[in-house]
């Protein structure tokens, strides 16, 4: 959900994560549109892994006060069906060119060499995720690796005492803030104007 006005977005999250693919590119176009103007996003009730990756994109990032942020980390999963295959009498014969071309398939046990590179990759995406967050939450990249939750869900209190949001309140609120701001914005516009003429003329004279 987006509430939108010329004065700024604010989006509605509520999302446990997903995969990895598009939330980078996601992210930076989130980035751009915050040069054109201010993005605002909160999470109701759940920004979790990737949906917190593209939360704290915004350039303040809210929690409802039920809600919760967090779950900074990569997983993948392998599943080993040989032996319930075996057990029904199933022999799956693989037939592949490229040499890491069926490496991890499920009908075999993990060997040591395909989960090490299923780590590296893991461990590739976790660093990519983390430098992300230390930048966009201005936090130094060890206080996001070894605090933050390390992969955990926080509700809304710990993620504002570990800098993970900038406050907390419900989506009302935020709008409401918005337009406030709006509202400030636009009377005081004119005025710098003026002022701004003023100095010029001021210059001019000088």
């Amino acid at each position: 959900m987006i509430w939108s006005t010329s004065r700024g977005r604010a989006a509605l999250i509520d999302s446990p994560g997903g995969s990895v693919y598009g939330v980078l590119e996601l992210a930076d176009e989130i980035l751009a549109a915050r040069k054109q103007k201010p993005v605002v996003a909160i999470a109701n009730s759940l920004a979790a892994s990737a949906a917190y990756w593209i939360g704290f994109s915004a350039a303040e990032l809210y929690v409802t006060p039920g809600g919760e942020v967090g779950s900074i980390g990569v997983w993948q999963a392998h599943f080993d069906y040989s032996q319930a295959m075996a057990a029904e009498g199933v022999t799956p014969t693989l037939i592949s060119a490229g040499k890491y071309k069926v490496e991890g398939n499920p009908y075999a046990p993990l060997d040591s060499d395909a989960q090490g590179f299923m780590q590296s990759r893991v461990d590739g995406y976790y660093a990519t995720f983390t430098k992300a967050v230390a930048r966009g939450r201005g936090a130094p990249l060890s206080q996001v690796r070894d605090g933050m939750g390390q992969g955990r869900v926080l509700g809304a209190d710990a993620a504002l005492a570990a800098n993970m949001v900038d406050g907390i309140a419900t989506f009302d609120d935020v709008v409401k803030k918005m337009r406030s701001q709006a509202k400030l914005s636009t009377t005081a516009k004119p005025r710098a104007s003026r002022l701004a003429f003023a100095r010029r003329v001021i210059d001019t004279m000088g």
